[in-house]
C-alpha cells in the first residue's frame, strides 16, 4: 500500500491562475460542445506533478468528456488544456496515457505483447531495452510469471493490471483512468485500488481518475474535484489531508466522503 502523504492547500474551486513548472496538467475555462449541447462549461483544473486527483460527479456531467479532451481524443473545444505546458491540440496529449473502463486487450496477444502496444511508435518492441521496460512494467503491476498468458486465461483484475501496464508503457507525464475498477467485484476492486497506489508510489506518475465511487475517490486521492450540472462545471474541490497508508474506516476519510456527498447534493 502506498505510504506517500501529499498535501495541498484547501480550495473550494480549482481555479489557480498562476500555473508553475510543478503543474503537470492545466485546464482553463474549458468549454466543450457537441452541436447545440454544451457538455462542459468553463472548467478549470490544475494538477501538480506527481499528484493523484479524482473527478467525481453524476452521470452526464462531462467527466469522461474531460478525459477525452485531455487525451487528445476531442480536438475541438474552447479554452486551454495543456500537459507539461503544451496544448493537447499541439502535441501535449502525446504525454498522456489512458486506461479505460474495459481492459480492451488484444485477445490473440499475450500479456507482454499487450503491454507492448502502449510503447511509443518509434520504439521497436523487439529491442532489448523495450523488452526490459515491458518486463519491468509487468513486475510493477504484479504479473510476473504471466508474461505468456493470453487475456482469456486472466481474471478481470489481472486483465485490468495489464491495461494499467500498457497505459504506463509510454512513460506518460499524466495517466488518465476512466472508471477502471467499476466492473470488478468489491474485494477485487479493493485489491486493485491498493495495487494502483503501489504503482503510483513506485513510478511517481501524475494520475487523474474519473469515478462514480465516492469511497474510491476519497481513499485514493490527494484531491477530489466534484463536477455537477448539465453542462458540467466544477462545484467544489476537496483536499484529502489524510495520512497514508489509509483505512476506509478512518474517521478523517469518512468526513471527506461526507463532504463529497454534500457537494454532490446526494
Amino acid at each position: 500500500m502506498s505510504s506517500l502523504n501529499k498535501k495541498q492547500g484547501d480550495t473550494s474551486s480549482d481555479q489557480r491562475p498562476n500555473a508553475s513548472d510543478e503543474d503537470a496538467l492545466v485546464v482553463r475555462d474549458l468549454t466543450k460542445r457537441y452541436g447545440e449541447t454544451v457538455a462542459l462549461d468553463g472548467v478549470d483544473l490544475t494538477v501538480s506533478d506527481g499528484e493523484f486527483v479524482s473527478v467525481v460527479g453524476p452521470s452526464g456531467c462531462g467527466k469522461s468528456t474531460l478525459l477525452r479532451v485531455l487525451s487528445g481524443l476531442e480536438e475541438r473545444f474552447d479554452g486551454r488544456a495543456a500537459v507539461d505546458g503544451e496544448d493537447v491540440r499541439d502535441g501535449g496529449s502525446d504525454g498522456v496515457g489512458m486506461v479505460f473502463q474495459e481492459p480492451r486487450l488484444l485477445p490473440w496477444a499475450d500479456v507482454s505483447e499487450n503491454v507492448a502496444v502502449g510503447l511509443p511508435a518509434d520504439v521497436d518492441a523487439d529491442d532489448p531495452k523495450a523488452a526490459t521496460r515491458i518486463d519491468d512494467l509487468i513486475e510493477t503491476v504484479g504479473l510476473s510469471g504471466f508474461e505468456d498468458h493470453r487475456p482469456g486465461g486472466l481474471s478481470g483484475g489481472m486483465a485490468q493490471r495489464v491495461s494499467l501496464a500498457r497505459g504506463l508503457a509510454y512513460d506518460p507525464a499524466v495517466l488518465l483512468l476512466d472508471e477502471p475498477f467499476s466492473a470488478l467485484d468489491q474485494l477485487t476492486k479493493y485489491e486493485q485500488q491498493d495495487n494502483l497506489l503501489d504503482v503510483w508510489e513506485a513510478r511517481e506518475t501524475t494520475i487523474v481518475l474519473v469515478t462514480h465511487d465516492i469511497e474510491e475517490a476519497a481513499y485514493l486521492s490527494d484531491r477530489v474535484v466534484v463536477l455537477g450540472g448539465q453542462p458540467g462545471r466544477v462545484v467544489e474541490t476537496i483536499d484529502v489531508d489524510v495520512a497514508r497508508p489509509r483505512e476506509q474506516t478512518d474517521d478523517e476519510l469518512v468526513a471527506v466522503r461526507e463532504r463529497i456527498t454534500d457537494a454532490l447534493g446526494v
